[in-house]
């Protein structure tokens, strides 16, 4: 098989644009017998004679025009790929691929990604759902590129490994029967439902931050029953089985639940995004990292007036 020499080819692309060997070696910073050379040697790997003599002059042979004719495709997709780099480069294409816990998928990763396909079509999200503590582990595995988490399961900031950028203070509301008697009481707070019956799950953020949360506002929660999905916690809290705190960003509300702000001090949970340490200047990676932070903008001015970090 003949050797196909891409800088070879684009001088003799470039002659038979300019016309002329001098013409050639001026548009390519060259000298003439350097591009002279260089032809020859093109001639000997490919074994065919690319240049004739024609007077003081040479031209291509049919040769040569067969050669560029079949190398015009190469051309154009070297092309196609110097530009798709470029776009790489700057931001403008890639794959990210992102681990985010339930709630942050519809609350903060889909808008992003919505976002991004107006802005920059050719960054490609890929969305891998996982709870808080597992999505470092798919991180560190280098099975994501970006970890969507709460900061009460997130790895210490000294962690080597991953690098932390805040993104949200999402306050935690309280879910309440409309028949409550406190369902429409001005100036909620969370010691007014200590004597509630509790829903949370047994185990795992959400239990902790329930704890926590009730904890700090001075009492600890009777736990009346245990649910782990909102769907299930929002259906036992409309039928009337008890109270509980719903991050403001959850999916999956029901009309025949009240929500109410809670009043001074509120809870709130902290969301983090993280990255493995050096990534977060990766150009397609800082594009998905600034399409959250724009996702979680609305929510943002709630972290002055926060309450008890969860």
């Amino acid at each position: 098989m003949a050797e196909w020499d891409l800088r070879k080819l684009r001088i003799l692309r470039t002659l038979r644009e300019r016309g002329t060997v001098t013409a050639t070696a001026e548009a390519l910073h060259m000298t003439p017998s350097a591009v002279s050379q260089q032809l020859s040697n093109l001639a000997a790997q490919l074994g065919v004679p690319l240049l004739e003599a024609q007077g003081r002059r040479v031209r291509l042979t049919d040769a040569a025009r067969l050669v560029l004719a079949h190398t015009e495709p190469v051309f154009e997709q070297l092309e196609r790929a110097d530009a798709a780099l470029t776009a790489y480069a700057h931001g403008e294409a890639g794959e990210v691929r992102v681990g985010a816990f339930p709630t942050a998928v519809p609350a903060l990763v889909v808008p992003a990604v919505r976002a991004l396909r107006a802005t920059h079509p050719q960054v490609t999200v890929r969305v891998r759902e996982a709870e808080a503590a597992e999505a470092y582990d798919l991180l560190a595995a280098g099975d994501v590129d970006l970890a969507l988490s709460l900061a009460a399961e997130a790895p210490s900031a000294a962690d080597p490994r991953f690098t932390h950028v805040p993104l949200l203070a999402d306050p935690l509301d309280v879910a309440l029967p409309p028949d409550h008697p406190l369902a429409s009481a001005p100036g909620l707070t969370l010691t007014d439902l200590a004597a509630e019956s509790w829903i949370f799950g047994g185990s795992g953020p959400w239990s902790d931050i329930t704890r926590r949360a009730c904890e700090a506002a001075g009492f600890s929660p009777h736990q009346g029953h245990s649910a782990s999905g909102w769907t299930a916690i929002l259906a036992m809290v409309e039928a009337g089985m008890g109270v509980a705190l719903v991050p403001r960003t959850a999916a999956g509300r029901r009309a025949g639940v009240v929500l109410r702000e809670l009043g001074a001090g509120r809870p709130v949970r902290h969301v983090v995004a993280a990255v493995r340490r050096g990534a977060a200047d990766a150009p397609a990676t800082a594009r998905v990292l600034e399409a959250l932070r724009h996702a979680a903008a609305p929510a943002l001015g709630d972290r002055a007036r926060s309450g008890p970090r969860c």
